[in-house]
C-alpha cells in the first residue's frame, strides 16, 4: 500500500498509557485485511509482550498466519487484548491472555510459567511492550519514571528471557523491540531512549551466549509508527506532526513491521543473530 496517512494527523491525546486502539484516528492497520500468511511458523508457540495492539497486535496477526499459536501479555487492555485474541482465533490458532505489570518480576515468571501451562514450550519470544514519556526537560523527569521505564523496557526482557530459556529448544529465537532512539536518541524521550539503547546491547550480548544452544537473538528498530503510545505519551501537536520528520514523511503502520518479526522468528534466518533491522522509513541508524 501506498496510500498511508500522512500528517498534519489529527491532534488527538489520550489520558491513559500505553493508550487504546478504539479511539485513535485513523484507526492503525496491524495487518488485518491484508497479511497473507506461508506456514513461516507452522506449529510454533510464541509469546509476545504488548501484544495486544501497536506492533504486538500486528505481529500476533501475522504469527498467527504463519502458523503460530500465540500468548499475549499485556497490561490492562482488556479490549484492546480480546480483538488481539480475536484476530489469531480468526486465523486457526489458539490465543492465551495473559494482563498484568510487567515491572513486577514475579509477574514476569508468570507469564512463562502460563505459556508453558498453555502449550508446553517456547519457540519465540517476542520482547515487544514499552514505557515511555514525553518531557520538555530533565528536571521532569521523576525517580519513578525513570526507574519503571527501566523495570518495563529492559528489567523485564532479561527476567522474561531467563524464565524462558529452560523452556526453548535449539532453532527458538528471541525478537526484541529497540528503536531508532537506540541510535538517534530524542531528548524529550529521555529515559525510553536510554533503554532502547540498553536492549540493542542486551540482544547482542544475548546472541554470542546462546549461540552455542542454538537460540538466536535479534532485534527491530522502529522509526515513528502509529500506535496508541502515541496520542497517550505525546502532546497534541506533537501528534499532528508525528512521523513528518521521516524521508517519507509519514509515520510507519503496525502491519509494516510484522513480515520483519516473522522473518527474524523463521527457520529462514537460521543465520541471522545479533541484528538490528531497521524499519525507519528512510531513517539511516549505524
Amino acid at each position: 500500500m501506498t496510500d498511508r496517512p500522512k500528517p498534519p494527523l489529527p491532534g488527538q491525546q489520550q489520558s491513559d498509557v500505553p493508550g487504546k486502539t478504539a479511539p485513535m484516528h485513523p484507526q492503525p492497520d496491524h495487518g488485518e485485511q491484508s497479511y497473507r500468511g506461508n506456514g513461516h511458523l507452522a506449529g510454533k508457540a510464541a509469546l509476545i509482550t504488548g501484544g495486544d495492539s501497536g506492533i504486538g497486535r500486528a505481529v500476533a496477526i501475522a504469527f498467527a498466519r504463519e502458523g503460530a499459536d500465540v500468548a499475549i501479555a499485556y497490561l490492562d487492555e482488556h479490549d484492546d487484548a480480546r480483538e488481539t485474541a480475536r484476530w489469531v482465533e480468526q486465523a486457526g490458532r489458539k490465543a492465551v491472555l495473559i494482563d498484568g505489570d510487567l515491572a513486577d518480576p514475579a509477574h514476569c515468571r508468570e507469564i512463562v510459567s502460563r505459556t508453558i501451562a498453555a502449550f508446553g514450550r517456547i519457540d519465540v519470544l517476542v520482547n515487544n511492550a514499552a514505557y515511555q514519556m514525553d518531557h520538555d526537560s530533565i528536571e521532569e523527569i521523576s525517580d519513578e519514571e525513570w526507574d519503571r521505564t527501566f523495570d518495563v523496557n529492559v528489567g523485564a526482557m532479561f527476567r522474561l528471557v531467563k524464565a524462558a530459556l529452560p523452556h526453548m529448544k535449539r532453532g527458538s529465537a528471541i525478537v526484541n523491540t529497540t528503536s531508532v532512539n537506540a541510535d538517534k536518541p530524542r531528548p524529550t524521550l529521555l529515559p525510553y531512549a536510554a533503554t532502547k539503547g540498553a536492549i540493542q546491547n542486551l540482544t547482542g550480548g544475548l546472541a554470542q551466549w546462546l549461540a552455542e544452544r542454538g537460540i538466536r537473538s535479534n532485534c527491530v528498530a522502529p522509526g515513528p509508527i502509529w500506535t496508541p503510545l502515541i496520542p497517550a505519551t505525546m502532546p497534541p501537536e506533537d501528534v499532528e506532526s508525528f512521523g513528518k520528520q521521516t524521508p517519507m514523511k509519514r509515520p510507519g503502520q503496525p502491519a509494516e513491521l510484522a513480515p520483519i518479526y516473522v522473518m527474524l522468528a523463521s527457520d529462514e534466518a537460521s543465520y541471522v543473530s545479533g541484528a538490528t533491522v531497521a524499519v525507519t522509513g528512510g531513517v539511516p541508524i549505524i
